[in-house]
């Protein structure tokens, strides 16, 4: 019964399962967490991830690892391997000024180029920016950044043996995969190739960068022997982790909210709303992100002094459209649509209406129609949904459930609750041993089917019109 290792170092924890390769049953798991802030010395992911890894009963059992991280964080070594500065996390927003000017030298279809490019637009989390902040604030750190990686390529490379003092035969180990690489804005998703000119434009020389790898290729092993795969983004491996197949739309309603797509074919969105990422299959994983979810549903269970189970309980019993409320909820600002200093707003109150159990539905539909917003920008690039695959936090309340299914007009599919990053990096893993992607068991998952309400999507989306057109 051979074991695999799947890893999630995301920006608040590390998460490790260990699972049986032929069955993907469960063995052990283990958590620990990271340091706050958007600028963290990696060296504190390399201890949680070990302190986490102890905590599932180690490694030394395990036949191959992957680690799925967080995306697009800039982690740059010197030509010893030793880290040149902290890395800036994908929420580290001091390079937007860089995503601006990269887009503005570009000429006046700037956004188309980046977009036939690189698959996106660039905005201050990806890399490239990141860079290009650093060569400008930082001029004697860019000289020094001898080689560049991400979070996870950074900990593949640690469990790999490399670290400072490894030298050129180091930095000459560095992996990634297609799935982070895209999300660096000097990879392209529809050539496979990184792109020298943007790091002539931004770092200002051309440094060593990970060999990425193909979908099941271990091209690193452990110290004990054990395979490291490519490994992933953290969306990417959440795909992994809850199955999706092209076709598939995933929403995941955390902190923020997130809506991606396994596509069959590159996509390029001069609008900036979808980015043009690849997935860790093969295929490709267009993505957008709302930056209000879950906050929105905390803070209106705060104002009525209710818990969260209660405030689902609250908006079930009210009808849906919330006796004509409709919150706009950009409290934020927000990404989708790309409003940086928008504000929320509540729309349509009235003395009859204006009671806990309509705020409480307000809530709740005011999220879903931000992530149907995300979602309408996926059908205006062609990509038709087979299935609505519903994660996250948020995903738990059954108010979220019916009220996305409702507005979207289609069944939502919630999976168990689990570690889907985690366990995609363990179900590549498993696949990077066998050669193939194993047939494990699928979670089971709740299928929700809601009555259709367009007026409740088309009450929101004008309110949002009259504020922000």
């Amino acid at each position: 019964m051979p074991l695999v290792a799947g890893v999630d170092s995301s920006t608040q924890s590390c998460k490790v399962v260990i699972r049986d390769a032929e069955t993907g049953a469960l063995q052990r798991q283990g958590t620990a967490r990271h340091a706050p802030g958007t600028e963290v010395d990696p060296e504190t992911w390399w201890l949680a991830l070990n302190e986490a890894a102890q905590a599932a009963g180690g490694l030394d059992d395990v036949a191959a690892v992957a680690v799925s991280g967080q995306q697009h964080g800039m982690v740059c070594l010197d030509a010893d391997g030793a880290v040149v500065r902290p890395a800036l996390l994908w929420n580290d927003t001091r390079s937007s000024g860089a995503a601006a000017d990269m887009i503005a030298e570009a000429g006046p279809d700037g956004a188309q180029y980046w977009a036939e490019t690189t698959g996106s637009v660039p905005v201050a989390s990806f890399t490239a920016a990141k860079l290009r902040w650093l060569a400008e604030n930082e001029p004697e750190n860019a000289a020094r950044t001898a080689a560049v990686c991400l979070p996870h390529d950074w900990l593949s490379w640690r469990l790999a043996g490399y670290g400072p003092g490894s030298g050129a035969e180091g930095l000459a180990a560095l992996r990634t995969d297609r799935s982070d690489a895209s999300g660096t804005a000097y990879w392209s998703p529809a050539t496979g190739e990184y792109l020298s000119s943007v790091l002539e434009s931004t770092l200002g020389h051309v440094p060593v960068l990970p060999a990425v790898l193909e979908p099941l290729e271990s091209g690193l092993t452990t110290p004990s022997g054990a395979l490291i795969g490519p490994g992933a983004g953290d969306n990417a491996g959440a795909a992994l982790g809850v199955g999706a197949g092209v076709g598939d739309i995933v929403i995941s309603v955390g902190t923020s909210g997130t809506v991606f797509a396994v596509a069959d074919q590159p996509t390029a969105d001069p609008s900036g709303l979808v980015a043009g990422f690849a997935d860790a299959t093969g295929n490709f994983l267009p993505l957008a992100a709302t930056l209000n979810a879950s906050r929105v549903l905390d803070s209106t269970a705060g104002i009525l002094g209710v818990s969260l189970p209660e405030l689902t309980g609250l908006a079930l019993s009210a009808e849906p459209g919330a006796g004509g409320l409709s919150l706009v909820p950009y409290f934020e600002g927000e990404r989708t649509p790309n409003l940086p200093d928008a504000q929320a707003s509540l729309h349509g109150m009235t003395l009859a209406n204006y009671v806990p159990a309509n705020l409480a539905r307000a809530a709740f539909e005011g999220v879903a129609c931000s992530l149907a917003d995300a979602f309408r920008a996926f059908t205006e690039l062609g990509i038709e949904a087979r299935r609505v695959i519903l994660v996250g936090g948020g995903a738990r309340s059954a108010a979220m459930q019916q009220t996305l299914s409702s507005v979207l007009g289609m069944p939502v599919e919630v999976p168990e609750p689990g570690e889907y990053v985690a366990d995609g990096a363990a179900r590549q893993a498993a696949a990077v041993l066998a050669g193939q992607w194993p047939e494990w068991k699928t979670q089971d998952s709740l299928t929700v089917d809601a009555p259709p309400a367009p007026q409740v999507l088309e009450r929101y989306r004008a309110a949002a019109d009259r504020q922000y057109r």
